[in-house]
């Protein structure tokens, strides 16, 4: 049977760095394109879905839609994380249409079907006839919530919708082994340290501006004034992620001067004036520093729309309000001076002999490195 997407050629991306292309346009631009990439990309690997600070509390629950799928994160009544897909299993109804905390059990507004916040079904009034709440043919035990393989890392919650890919931890295990000094709790500031993004660009395009710092003078000169280009490194294991560090990191003071939030414990000098930015493939944007850390969910809402779920965390719960507003508003400010950036790529993309462009082997490795992974993936799905 015919396929309806562009099928695109993605030997050039897999070249090594001086000679490769970068992924072509349709990738960013048509909808069938993006619908086989999601399918390779986005379903079959630990894909970012939203935070543990999304429900901080027993019972709490928060319908999510993820490519069109409905789904629903929840806190069961022991503290776990799950994901379901957000459906009673007896006719399809989405059981929550905003986020609320289960006092009992869910409910489905259809027929009132009722499941436990680990995903059981445990009620079926009159399923067998009026007055008759069970019937040999309905097993309770058969019918519980569809769950998605979800995984917890640093407060983000992934989930591998396919649900083969390998575990999550043999899968990062590089990078956890990496950031392993960074074990401890994670504290997320509150409402004051979230906020969104809306882009109208393709996710990968907020991936690959945040892999490298070659475009830091000219579109951060703020952040260039201290943090320059010489000051930073790339960072590139090819096949599992990458990004860049800065050796000059300069930690976040109050108003008057002093330290305004607590180093993570147990820190080794590089963190001393050290601070890395790392993409987590295929949608995840994490950055670490001495006193406090970001995490940024790209949420994929088309083939040209984007959601950025920022997040901002701490060593400690006992942090001032004031400077963690300060903090945040800071950050925002450094992540919209990319929109343009990120939209105008967007945009170049609708020209129509643009080959994918080049890469600069000293500066734009970060990005090869996910251009080739994303390539990859594409290839075996193909098969």
């Amino acid at each position: 049977m015919a396929k309806d997407y562009i099928q695109t050629d993605i030997t050039s991306v897999q070249q090594p760095v001086e000679q490769a292309n970068g992924l072509a346009n349709a990738h960013y631009i048509d909808p069938a394109t993006f619908a086989e990439e999601s399918e390779a990309v986005l379903k079959s690997t630990w894909a970012g879905l939203a935070v543990g600070a999304d429900v901080p509390n027993l019972g709490d629950a928060k319908p999510i839609q993820f490519l069109g799928m409905p789904l629903l994160l929840i806190r069961d009544k022991d503290g776990e994380l799950r994901v379901f897909e957000n459906i009673c299993r007896h006719r399809g109804m989405q059981l929550l249409q905003e986020a609320k905390t289960i006092e009992g059990a869910i409910r489905c507004p259809y027929h009132s079907w009722c499941y436990s916040t680990k995903g059981k079904l445990v009620s079926t009034p009159h399923v067998g006839g009026a007055g008759l709440n069970t019937h040999p043919s309905i097993v309770k035990d058969d019918l519980g919530l569809n769950e998605v393989c979800s995984y917890v890392w640093r407060d983000v919650v992934f989930i591998n919708i396919s649900g083969d890919a390998p575990e999550f931890t043999e899968v990062h295990a590089d990078l956890i082994a990496r950031w392993s000094e960074f074990d401890g709790p994670l504290y997320h500031g509150g409402a004051d340290s979230r906020f969104e993004l809306e882009l109208a660009a393709n996710y990968k395009l907020a991936v690959e501006n945040y892999c490298e710092s070659y475009h830091l003078p000219w579109v951060h000169p703020g952040l260039n004034s201290y943090s320059r280009l010489e000051d930073h490194y790339n960072i590139v294991e090819y096949g599992k992620f990458s990004g860049q560090g800065t050796r000059v990191y300069r930690q976040f003071k109050a108003e008057d001067g002093s330290t305004a939030f607590p180093d993570f414990p147990d820190l080794s000098e590089k963190w001393d004036e050290g601070a890395e930015y790392i993409s987590v493939y295929p949608n995840v944007l994490l950055g670490v520093q001495r006193d406090h850390a970001f995490t940024i969910v790209l949420e994929p809402k088309a083939h040209n729309k984007t959601v950025e779920h920022i997040h901002l965390y701490y060593a400690s719960d006992d942090t001032l309000a004031k400077n963690r507003a300060v903090n945040t508003r800071q950050w925002k400010e450094i992540f919209e001076e990319d929109i343009f950036v990120v939209e105008g790529m967007q945009s170049g993309r609708h020209a129509p002999t643009f080959d994918g462009g080049r890469f600069s082997p000293v500066m734009d490795e970060p990005t090869h490195c996910y251009h080739d992974w994303v390539a990859g993936r594409i290839a075996r799905h193909r098969g």
